[in-house]
């Protein structure tokens, strides 16, 4: 090809692709000035006629409303009797006769369990044969002293061969008393795995017996209750084994050493267990009540947004508000807004971490502003749809 019908090529691409380039330009340039002008206009449909920042954004919000509030502290824990023991018997031998049945309630001192005592009952009697003689001597030679047929030496000696057969006769009543196991308290007996004429060794168990007539239950609190808890404090149980009852307890001791590993304080209460109904070893739900207050702001907790200080998102004409709070205890999932809020505010429990002071908001839930109900056209009536007719 010639170089004159080369640069004609050339000339002709380059005024198409000018061409090309401002039809492009023109195409992508007429939207942008009238149609987002069209949907902008006032009072038509589709129009950005909101607030500036776009569409409002749905939350969840609930009312703030002021209630009474009962400030207490839970923990669990399990009952104990006020006396619990497992009876063994001191020496070994027989069992001869049993003297309680198995659950009976059984008074101070009755005797439980009773060993074969004939080794020692024989003892005994040897003992008593011993020291009445060892008491005619003493008195015979008492007699000899005073008409001086009898030294003061050989007196002595008799008195204190008295004194030993006294203190035999002692160990021989005291052998006789260790086969004979007796309650040391009131209480009931559990069951026995013995029966007579087995033969226990000493310090083997027998029976054990409650004192279920007053329970105790321990349980643990945070140390952050260390200054609240004080002796005599209202306690409130309930069992999962007798649900929709409580039973009233009186807070009887505060263990004086913090746990270190769990940072916890160790009480102990106590209940009057008249009516038999609750039993050693049940697990109780534990409410420690500190007092009843009034009027007071309890709110979610998801509603707090964190920071330096606290803050909660009102919402006040449509609009989101931050509004910084105080807080006050806590019990389950509600939180105290001790200050910064008052009864019927309307608060944002979801969707906060989209907000910003100011942002329009569509609110949803309980605290949300009633629609006002939609009043539908009334329809034409005849003389005014014939009219139309006419026209």
């Amino acid at each position: 090809m010639k170089k004159p019908a080369r640069i004609g090529v050339i000339a002709l691409s380059i005024i198409g692709l000018a061409a090309l380039g401002y039809f492009a330009y023109n195409a992508n340039r007429a939207p942008a000035t009238g149609a987002p002008a069209a949907a902008g206009a006032p009072g038509k449909p589709g129009g950005a006629g909101g607030p500036p920042g776009g569409f409002p954004t749905a939350v969840e919000v609930v009312k703030v409303a002021a209630s009474n509030f009962s400030d207490e502290a839970s923990a669990v824990g399990s009952l104990k009797s006020s006396e619990s023991v497992i009876l063994r018997p001191e020496t070994a031998g027989r069992i001869s006769q049993i003297g309680f049945k198995d659950g009976a309630i059984v008074g101070k001192g009755v005797v439980l369990v009773t060993l074969d005592a004939a080794v020692q009952e024989a003892e005994l009697q040897q003992a008593k044969a011993n020291l009445g003689l060892a008491q005619s001597n003493f008195k015979r030679n008492q007699e000899l002293v005073a008409k001086n047929f009898l030294s003061q030496q050989a007196l002595e000696t008799s008195s204190a061969n008295l004194r030993v057969q006294e203190a035999a006769t002692q160990l021989s009543e005291a052998k006789v008393s260790k086969t004979r196991v007796k309650a040391p308290f009131a209480g009931m007996v559990g069951l026995r795995n013995v029966s007579v004429g087995d033969y226990v060794k000493e310090g083997q168990d027998l029976i054990n017996i409650e004192d279920v007539a007053t329970l105790r239950v321990d349980f643990k609190l945070p140390e952050a209750y260390l200054g609240r808890v004080i002796k005599g404090q209202a306690v409130e149980l309930s069992s999962d084994a007798l649900p929709g009852q409580t039973f009233k307890a009186v807070l009887d001791a505060v263990d004086p050493l913090v746990d270190q590993n769990g940072r916890s304080i160790s009480a102990r209460a106590r209940l009057d267990n008249a009516s038999g109904k609750l039993r050693p070893g049940m697990f109780v739900r534990v409410r420690l009540l500190f007092g009843e207050r009034k009027d007071v702001l309890m709110v979610p907790e998801q509603a707090i947004v964190p920071g330096a200080k606290p803050g909660i998102f009102k919402v006040e004409e449509g609009k989101a508000k931050m509004t910084k709070v105080t807080l006050g205890v806590r019990q389950g999932a509600q939180v105290e807004i001790a200050e910064g809020l008052a009864a019927g505010d309307v608060i944002v429990t979801a969707g906060q971490l989209k907000l910003r002071e100011g942002a329009p908001v569509r609110a949803i839930g309980e605290g949300a502003p009633a629609t006002p109900p939609t009043v539908p056209a009334a329809p034409a009536t005849a003389p005014q749809a014939g009219a139309a007719a006419a026209k």
